[in-house]
């Protein structure tokens, strides 16, 4: 049950008018102790899937809460950090890992769009990370030391049923004039670019054990990051931001292409990629933006001239990674790194006002928690928050999954290879929902 803010509750400082539901009752006690591998980290999780952020084998996997906030509103990221940095202050940990990612940690997924939104920030009560070799379990409790769990591979999930699909909130015909018209006010000097999503739904006749697509995601795009927090999971190529020890890194993506699945076709169909003014511009306001939000935390940045191509299985991007130190009279948190940059260009457009009303006028749905920040914090600041791309949403009764995939639209964009490119980068949720034939 949700409480109010009391004497007790971390968010009491917060103003109780602020539209934030918190779940916790008193200070929580945190023990990390190093451990055998367990084996893979998504085997463990149970039934409901829960929380998860891995990455080739490494990661963190969570399931149980031992607290919550959920809020919404322009102010969300700042009363989560606010009730984060609370939490933190009143809790009692012994971490004998000392790595990112041990002692007290939070999993986090936040709506795209001040209005409407949902963003949630969840302490598990149960985590297991591996991080470089080292692989460590948390307990997080309320008034005591907790013991250890024995981990143990959970049953498997079962496979999807009758999965269908079908256009959700606009059919490609009509998302293709939405295009056509961003096109036109662009050209009209209204802005530079602009990111223009669409969905589908996805319907089962059984609830679905997200457990199934999260580890088929995690399987077929290892170099991802494969998440899942309250029912949005994704396997998304893109880092916001990683704060660990002062350093600050973010992947920043933009410029796409499809990939044919011919190794010699696709390397001439990257070098094209590398070549492309359009896709140059799209990822240059980018990058530009990324690098304007952290220049004020950072006393010193690198920003590579040029962008790499970043295969994936389905697509290759351009890619930049920039880097960034965090100096130590800054305590600047992940969280509040992932605030700064959210919506960079990559998700919403230059420039960004612009761009933002465009993508409420013109889209016409509610993007929820897609192109929006997930991932963890931990109660250093440390952590890592991605995009949540190649992503979807499952509903509370587990029957509908809506897909998300977004394209950066440019003065010479065309409305139908951008059709095409959003068809490409709903493939890798749209796979892996639908059982593999026998």
């Amino acid at each position: 049950m949700s409480t109010g803010p009391s004497s007790a509750d971390p968010l009491g400082a917060v103003d109780p008018a602020s539209p934030a539901d918190v779940r916790v009752v008193g200070p929580l006690v945190v023990r990390t102790v190093a451990i055998e591998d367990p084996g893979p980290l998504l085997a463990l999780l149970p039934g409901d899937g829960d929380l998860a952020w891995v990455r080739r084998g490494d990661g963190l996997v969570g399931w149980g809460r031992a607290a919550e906030l959920r809020v919404d509103g322009a102010d969300r990221f700042r009363l989560a950090s606010a009730w984060w940095a609370e939490l933190v202050s009143s809790a009692v940990v012994r971490d004998e890992v000392r790595l990112p990612g041990s002692g007290l940690v939070a999993f986090g997924s936040f709506a795209f769009a001040d209005r409407p939104g949902d963003s949630v920030l969840a302490v598990p009560q149960v985590v297991v990370g591996r991080k470089d070799g080292t692989t460590w379990v948390t307990t997080i409790s309320q008034g005591g030391l907790t013991p250890p769990p024995d981990l143990a591979p959970a049953t498997p999930p079962t496979a999807p049923a009758d999965v269908t699909f079908a256009d959700a909130h606009l059919d490609g015909e009509r998302w293709q004039s939405v295009v056509a018209e961003a096109v036109r006010r662009i050209e009209a000097g209204e802005l530079e670019k602009v990111v223009l999503a669409r969905d589908l739904l996805a319907t089962t006749d059984a609830p679905l054990d997200v457990r199934w697509p999260v580890l088929r995601l995690a399987e077929q795009y290892p170099m991802c990051w494969t998440f899942h927090v309250d029912g949005m999971f994704g396997a998304t190529p893109e880092m916001l931001v990683r704060r660990e020890r002062g350093l600050v890194t973010s992947r920043v993506l933009a410029g796409t292409i499809r990939r044919t699945g011919d190794d010699h076709r696709d390397l001439a169909l990257a070098a094209a990629l590398a070549r492309s003014s359009k896709d140059l511009e799209e990822h240059e306001y980018a990058v530009r933006s990324v690098a304007h939000a952290l220049a004020p935390h950072c006393s010193s940045m690198n920003v590579p001239e040029s962008p790499f191509v970043l295969h994936l299985p389905n697509v290759m991007h351009l890619a930049t990674d920039v880097a960034g130190v965090v100096p130590d009279t800054d305590p600047v948190s992940s969280l509040e790194l992932a605030a700064a940059l959210h919506p960079s260009a990559a998700v919403g457009g230059t420039p960004t006002p612009a761009a933002q009303e465009l993508i409420a006028e013109l889209e016409g749905m509610d993007r929820g928690r897609y192109a929006g920040p997930v991932g963890w914090l931990d109660a250093d600041g440390d952590g890592e928050w991605g995009i949540a791309l190649r992503s979807a949403e499952l509903t509370p009764d587990g029957r509908a999954v809506r897909l998300f995939a977004g394209c950066g639209i440019v003065a010479d964009s065309d409305p139908a290879a951008e059709l095409a490119e959003a068809q490409a980068k709903f493939v890798p949720v749209r796979d892996a929902l639908v059982a593999p034939a026998p």
